[in-house]
């Protein structure tokens, strides 16, 4: 069977060169059965006493399964399963936090299993963080590219903050589960790394414009991410299993770039800025969430729609500075590697998931004033930011 982590492994080879404290990803493993293998696991790693993190659905699609292949083991498992809100979704915020955290024992806890997507990861590695104890990842759906992440997301009193966290010690994927997730969540997942076209443009910008970090290594792995799951958007959208593989795959390697560079940059852009600006506001309307990569997919093809529309007409409404006619020209060459918004519609159509605000279902008012404000969640020398802070009034 081919290995489709072997580049990932290699990639967190090189992350613990560099950093011999790392503990993170000693294992990684992405074949059917998957799962079955978490009890041995344990054990080589003289783990005891784990906490399964899931919710009502992810506890069905494979919690079930790895509480009983724990038990017959002969370990203890303890069952977390994370409430919802009021609206019915499962959200990474504080009282989330403190379901789990009020299950964690200082003594009697050896480690924590997030059974899940994005929401019960981000939940997990942040109380593994603050409680010192290791987490290891299952997945549920190829949703999003934050199952290595060693940052965590958490809305705090409506308010979207990324706090430092933990990377899981071992991730165990098993395609058999992957490609039962409801076609929604596979095409979000497509859709977080359609996103990358606009936050690798956008990382670009703030290195050259605001001498922020850049690592072209890490950008290359990055795009080459990306590419795999464009060429192969029509098996993903099928759900095949080679396409789940490939996506899979890509989003792995996603959130290992992160690792590698240490920030977010290859990833989040002004595309993951709307997205999140839109999340904050459905918290605040009280409406039923979005999913993160379905947000991040549409707002990939309006920041690209606005990104050509700019470079194109000038992004200052009057005499450009001296030095902007060099970004300028340097923006117009980085934008031939970004699809036109109908583009990359397209492609999210292929992937099954929203193309369209309308499908998505935000509303022109909301569109207009992440436009102008959503470049503040961030601090970021995105595109979109030089757009506001020049005052060309964007999408007025």
């Amino acid at each position: 069977m081919t290995d489709y982590l072997n580049e990932s492994k290699g990639l967190m080879n090189r992350i613990r060169e560099q950093q011999p404290t790392f503990r993170g990803l000693e294992t990684m493993v992405l074949e059917p059965g998957a799962v079955q293998d978490v009890p041995s696991y344990l054990k080589r790693q003289g783990l005891s006493s784990p906490i399964v993190v899931a919710d009502a659905n992810t506890y069905e699609a494979a919690g079930k399964k790895l509480v009983q292949s724990l038990e017959a083991d002969g370990q203890k498992p303890r069952l977390c399963l994370i409430q919802p809100d009021e609206q019915g979704d499962v959200v990474a915020d504080e009282r989330s936090l403190m379901q789990l955290f009020i299950d964690v024992e200082p003594e009697g806890t050896g480690c924590l299993i997030a059974v899940g997507s994005g929401t019960i990861h981000d939940i997990t590695r942040f109380v593994s963080h603050r409680s010192g104890k290791p987490f290891i990842s299952v997945p549920t759906a190829p949703s999003v590219d934050g199952f290595t992440s060693a940052g965590a997301p958490i809305v705090i009193r409506g308010v979207k903050q990324t706090f430092a966290a933990t990377a899981p010690i071992a991730i165990f994927a098993d395609p058999d589960i992957l490609v039962k997730a409801p076609q929604p969540l596979v095409a979000a997942g497509f859709g977080d790394m359609l996103g990358k076209y606009t936050s690798l443009l956008d990382w670009k910008f703030s290195s050259t414009t605001a001498g922020e970090p850049y690592d072209e290594q890490v950008a290359a792995i990055t795009e080459k991410a990306l590419e795999a799951c464009i060429q192969h958007v029509e098996a993903i959208g099928q759900r095949t299993e080679e396409g789940i593989r490939i996506l899979m795959t890509a989003l792995i390697e996603s959130g290992i770039a992160m690792l590698l560079f240490g920030q977010s940059h290859p990833a989040s852009g002004a595309e993951h800025h709307l997205s999140h600006y839109w999340e904050m506001e459905y918290l605040r309307r009280g409406n039923r969430a979005l999913l993160h990569g379905a947000k991040v997919g549409v707002a990939c093809s309006e920041i690209s729609s606005l990104y050509h529309d700019a470079a194109d007409k000038g992004m200052y409404p009057h005499a450009e500075p001296t030095h902007w006619a060099t970004y300028r020209e340097q923006v117009r060459e980085w934008l031939r590697k970004v699809p036109s918004k109908e583009e990359i519609a397209e492609l999210l159509r292929q992937a099954g998931g929203p193309s369209t605000l309308q499908e998505l279902g935000i509303d022109d008012e909301l569109f207009r004033e992440s436009l102008q404000e959503a470049h503040t969640l961030r601090d970021r020398h995105t595109i979109l930011r030089a757009l506001n802070e020049a005052k060309v009034g964007v999408r007025q």
